[in-house]
C-alpha cells in the first residue's frame, strides 16, 4: 500500500452523498486505541440521504439519536443496529442536510492480529471486516466513538493513495424501506465485499 497518507478534511464531506460514498472507496479507516492501531480499505459503503429517505434515520425528523445527521459534515455517527452490532457513518453534507455514508466493508491494512483476536482467529483476513457490523468489531468501534471528528480524533478517514480498478452500484441491503434507490456502491470484484453482487 503506498505510504502518502492524508486524513480526509471536512470538504470532502460537505458535498452531495453519493459523491462521498463513491469516492470513500479506496480510502482507509483508521482507528487508534489504547490496544493499537487497527485500520482497513473501504471496499463497500451505502448512502442515506435526508428525511425524504425511509430508510434514512432522519425520515421521522430531528431526534436525540440522530442529532449528528443534522450536524457538521465529517463527524462519525455511530449507533447500535438491533442491540446486536455497531454500525459506523460518515456525516455527508452541509450543517442541517441530513445525510450519511454507511461503512459496509473493509479489507485488513493495518493491526490485522488485534483484529483476530477481537473476533476470533479462526476467521480468515478477508472476511474480519466483510460486513459493517463485523468492520466495527475487528476496530473496536463503539458509542464511544459516536460524533467523533473524522478529520482529527482517534477514528480518521485517511487518503493513502489506493488505487481501485472499478465501481459498482446497486441496492441498499440490510433494510426493510428504500430497497429501490441504487445507493449503495462497492469494489468491483473485491473478496471483502459484504453483500451481493450483481453482476
Amino acid at each position: 500500500m503506498p505510504t502518502r497518507r492524508s486524513k480526509l478534511p471536512h470538504s470532502f464531506y460537505n458535498r452531495p452523498t453519493l459523491k462521498v460514498a463513491e469516492q470513500l472507496l479506496g480510502k482507509v479507516l483508521v482507528h487508534r486505541t489504547a490496544s493499537g492501531i487497527a485500520s482497513g480499505m473501504i471496499v463497500e459503503t451505502e448512502a442515506y440521504i435526508g428525511e425524504d429517505d425511509p430508510a434514512c434515520h432522519a425520515a421521522p425528523g430531528p431526534t436525540r439519536r440522530n442529532a449528528p445527521l443534522y450536524g457538521p459534515p465529517g463527524i462519525a455517527y455511530v449507533y447500535l443496529n438491533y442491540g446486536i452490532h455497531y454500525l459506523v457513518n460518515a456525516v455527508t453534507e452541509a450543517d442541517g442536510h441530513p445525510a450519511a455514508v454507511l461503512i459496509r466493508a473493509l479489507a485488513p491494512v493495518d493491526g490485522v492480529a488485534l483484529m483476530h483476536t477481537r473476533r476470533g482467529a479462526h476467521v480468515a483476513e478477508r472476511d474480519l471486516c466483510r460486513g459493517p457490523g463485523n468492520l466495527t468489531k475487528a476496530l473496536g468501534i463503539s458509542l464511544s466513538e459516536n460524533q467523533l471528528d473524522l478529520a482529527s480524533s482517534r477514528l480518521t478517514i485517511e487518503d493513502r493513495g489506493c488505487r481501485i480498478a472499478g465501481v459498482s452500484w446497486g441496492s441498499r441491503i440490510g433494510i426493510r424501506v428504500g430497497v429501490e434507490q441504487p445507493w449503495r456502491c462497492w469494489i468491483t470484484g473485491h473478496p471483502s465485499v459484504s453483500g451481493r453482487v450483481i453482476k
